[in-house]
């Protein structure tokens, strides 16, 4: 399922460590493992293009997995 949600980047200790993106309605998504380079900046305001992976699995289980396509950086 492809989405668009602008939130902001933040780092979890869930599990072994892992990034997430929350959303301004305070919904969670799991970055997917392969972002691209310069979203994973913790604090960072961001509008995101992407891929919801239901055929994945991570020791975190923060939020649905998020597959980054492209993203913009918001003020």
């Amino acid at each position: 399922m492809s989405i668009t949600v602008e939130g902001k980047v933040q780092h979890s200790d869930m599990g072994a460590g892992t990034w997430a993106l929350v959303s301004g309605k305070g919904e969670t998504y799991e970055i997917h493992h392969d972002a691209p380079d310069g979203l994973l900046t913790e604090g960072l305001k961001v509008k995101v293009k992407g891929d919801i992976r239901e055929d994945v699995m991570t020791t975190a289980m923060i939020g649905p997995v998020l597959e980054v396509k492209s993203f913009e950086v918001v003020k």
